[in-house]
């Protein structure tokens, strides 16, 4: 048995993204602006949370973790595996991230990885909010 969720993400942010934000999220994602990968974080115990690329261990289909700047500001994608003692740290990432986002409504789901309904990760005006799907 695995403690691994899935997490797929697709939202839009605003330009003025404050640079410490933007900074973590390339950390997270593997990647500096100039395309170079990133080191270490220097902080204990802190990985990437969004940086695995290829086949997915546990959840089927590709990881991928992409972050694009468009004329409006930035367009992220994303889909990884995460542990459970890692969601307090991707809830704060995706918490930060809708603060900026310029996506209403659904910016992606949550879902432990043996179960068949996620939970939605909603952008309501800045606030991120979990909603569980359930069976009809």
């Amino acid at each position: 048995m695995s403690d691994v969720y899935a997490v797929d993400f697709s939202l839009d942010l605003d330009a003025s993204v404050p640079i410490p934000v933007l900074t973590d999220l390339q950390w997270h994602l593997g990647v500096r602006a100039d395309g170079a990968e990133y080191g270490e974080s220097g902080v204990a115990g802190a990985y990437p949370l969004l940086a695995e690329r290829g086949p997915a261990a546990r959840i089927g289909g590709v990881l991928v973790g992409e972050l694009v700047r468009t004329p409006g500001g930035w367009s992220l994608t994303a889909r990884q595996e995460v542990h459970a003692e890692s969601l307090p740290d991707l809830d704060s990432l995706v918490e930060r991230l809708a603060r900026h986002s310029r996506t209403p409504g659904t910016i992606g789901h949550l879902r432990f990885y043996e179960d068949e309904h996620p939970e939605l990760l909603v952008n309501r005006s800045g606030l991120l909010v979990r909603v569980p799907l359930v069976a009809a």
